[in-house]
């Protein structure tokens, strides 16, 4: 089968000079190995050879075959919905230098736990994004992966150990880390199937008793505000875009929120604009109105807490490519010009989790078990431990 996921070069560097860890481990990835030493390799499962041009850059001449032999590997959850191609991979393909620059202050509770790890550990970083978090504790070792290989050319152009891949199909070997996380991720996958599948990937690779981070964005966000700042999905459009079913709805939370001040991130840059300004015509047919309730959060008409959102992403002129991603974005009606605001406004699809619901995705696994759950700045988060 091909891995359709990897959509561009595999970046790894630096590592071999420095680790312990041997060649033959990294190439039970069934991915390509690179490192400045070498001039080509061959990967068992491959359909290609992957090559080091003259300047130092992976290249791939040709798409790469993985074999599948662990479970919940259907062809549809692991078929990327068009609706986080266009309006999560194309995004931050198209605003990662951006991106970038607004992601560098590492949050204290995600700080705390890579610390925390013995040293000499191996820590997988599912959707590092700009890779502010590899390399945070000295005294472990770090290999990050992200859909985006602009995002993944950054980290490994800061000499990080990173590659293109899927985090509903982790291209590592079973029970390979000691330790990962899934940082601000798992809302940009539109099917409950998908989430539960990114999970179980992030068990699967760590070893028995490893532990696994992860933080999602809350629908019970502390700023209140920033609900009316963003596109609700119509049920019409979910049904059609993401599959009929898919998203997941509660009931009111009576749960009271200890208030943890925000620091960095939801959102630098993304929240300055009304999103419904920035809508595609489709969309713009496709947004339902809804109401609010006394707690400033969306519901829908028949009074469900409303989960799937349009955030919008302003990238300024002077960051946008003349004949780039931004252009064709705009091309293909993906993304309008904000000329008072002078920037090319992206939507990117999110799921927001509601309290209790990352819980519920990992009640049914066998191999793992919650070892704490918190909420904390606008995420809700849960520490997983192996069991088997």
């Amino acid at each position: 089968m091909i891995f359709n996921s990897l959509r561009a070069g595999v970046y790894i560097h630096q590592f071999w000079g420095t680790s312990t860890l041997s060649l033959d481990i990294f190439c039970a990835f069934g991915y390509p190995v690179i490192s400045r030493s070498m001039k080509e390799i061959k990967v068992k499962d491959a359909s290609t050879f992957c090559t080091l041009v003259p300047n130092g850059e992976p290249h791939i001449q040709q798409s790469m075959s993985v074999s599948e032999d662990h479970t919940c590997s259907s062809i549809g959850v692991k078929s990327t919905p068009e609706i986080e191609k266009k309006y999560v991979h194309l995004v931050y393909d198209a605003i990662a230098p951006h991106f970038s620059s607004t992601r560098f202050a590492k949050w204290p509770k995600v700080a705390a736990f890579l610390e925390s790890l013995p040293s000499g550990s191996l820590i997988l970083d599912a959707g590092c994004g700009n890779g502010k978090y590899l390399g945070l504790n000295s005294r472990c070792y770090f290999i990050g992966c992200d859909i985006s290989p602009p995002l993944i050319k950054i980290c490994a152009d800061k000499g990080h150990e990173v590659l293109v891949a899927d985090a509903v199909n982790l291209p590592y070997r079973t029970n390979f880390g000691d330790a990962a996380i899934s940082i601000a991720v798992l809302h940009h996958l539109s099917t409950e199937n998908r989430r539960k599948k990114a999970i179980e990937e992030l068990v699967r690779v760590v070893k028995k008793g490893g532990l696994v981070l992860i933080t999602v964005w809350a629908v019970e966000q502390e700023d209140k505000s920033l609900l009316t700042k963003w596109t609700p999905l119509a049920e019409k459009y979910v049904e059609e875009w993401i599959g009929p079913g898919s998203p997941r709805v509660r009931g009111p939370s009576s749960f009271t929120l200890e208030s943890i001040p925000e620091t960095e991130e939801n959102d630098l840059g993304g929240h300055t604009k009304d999103s419904r300004e920035s809508l595609t015509e489709k969309t713009q047919q496709a947004a339902c109105l809804n109401c609010q309730n006394e707690d400033n959060s969306l519901v829908s008409k028949d009074g469900r807490h409303q989960q799937e959102y349009f955030v919008p992403w302003h990238l300024p002129y002077h960051r946008a490519e003349v004949s780039g991603a931004s252009a064709g974005a705009l091309a293909n009606g993906l993304a309008k010009k904000d000329d008072k605001k002078g920037a090319v406004v992206y939507n990117r699809y999110y799921h927001v989790f509601g309290e209790g619901e990352l819980e519920r995705l990992v009640s049914g696994m066998d191999n793992a078990v919650i070892v704490d759950k918190f909420y904390d700045k606008s995420n809700w988060c849960i520490i997983l431990e192996k069991t088997l």
